[in-house]
């Protein structure tokens, strides 16, 4: 059921708003202000665990974290595997039937530096593995040749959109161009994939969100930036209580008996 209300997001009749979380305490906050899914934010779950985004984490930290967020959240939950941990796409088809056990909705899988014939057998073995488990997915296949500057700027849009049509072939549903901010080009990327809706990810200066949906995009994805500001405000608070202000992070903060009430509403319900 999670999966077919996830996918009925990304069609409207507004953009899929994701404020990506990266553990259980931020996903329910996030799903208790509002979001219709969770999406998990691959550097933020990777630095709360203790390790550098870029393929680092270990899968069963993955794991962990997944499970920990599916137990205390009622809407659908998507998981970033960056390029899946592994180079072998049985190994990544097995990760993410693990992730399916978890009850997941989606994942994005990307090419980052890697070649698209490389991302393209990932996408075809997980979904060979969802189809012979019975199970359905949500693959969101992103890109980074804007985000990464993988070709030329006059190159972009056709490595981009050609890019796309063969995720698309090898069994993805959306596209993820993160690095995409040019009202033009976004239009352009939206309109040349078709079916495929177009998710972008949050930069500074990028159109409002109504302009964006008047574009064609159909996600919208925080990306790092909301566990960046959050670690930002954090060393910022840790740093002035070092130097003797112990009045700042009291402003900052959410009241306590909030916080601990969205766990115990989530601990009945569980027990209900």
């Amino acid at each position: 059921m999670s999966v077919s209300i996830f996918r009925d997001l990304h069609r409207g009749p507004a953009i899929l708003v994701l404020p990506n979380a990266w553990d259980a305490g931020t996903a329910r906050l996030v799903e208790s202000l509002g979001a219709q899914a969770v999406a998990t934010t691959s550097a933020g779950v990777a630095w709360s665990r203790g390790y550098s985004d870029g393929n680092a984490l270990p899968s069963d930290q993955l794991l962990k974290v997944a499970r920990d967020i599916a137990r205390v959240i009622r809407v659908p939950l998507t998981v970033d595997i960056e390029g899946g941990y592994s180079n072998d796409p049985q190994a990544v088809a097995q990760l993410v039937a693990q992730l399916l056990a978890v009850g997941i909705a989606g994942i994005n899988v990307e090419d980052g530096i890697e070649s698209a014939d490389l991302l393209c057998r990932k996408i075809a073995s997980i979904r060979d593995h969802a189809v012979r488990l019975g199970v359905d997915l949500f693959i969101n296949a992103r890109t980074d040749v804007y985000l990464r500057g993988l070709v030329s700027p006059e190159a972009a849009f056709d490595e981009c959109v050609g890019r796309g049509a063969r995720y698309r072939e090898a069994g993805a549903h959306g596209l993820f161009v993160p690095g995409l901010r040019d009202p033009v080009a976004i239009s352009s990327v939206a309109e040349a994939i078709g079916p495929m809706p177009l998710n972008i990810m949050a930069l500074p200066n990028l159109p409002s969100i109504n302009a964006l949906q008047a574009l064609g995009v159909r996600r919208l994805s925080a990306g790092s930036a909301i566990a960046q500001a959050a670690l930002g405000c954090a060393s910022r608070l840790a740093s002035d209580f070092l130097a003797g202000n112990t009045n700042e992070m009291f402003g900052a903060a959410a009241e306590y008996g909030t916080l601990n009430a969205l766990f115990a509403q989530q601990a009945r319900a569980m027990t209900g």
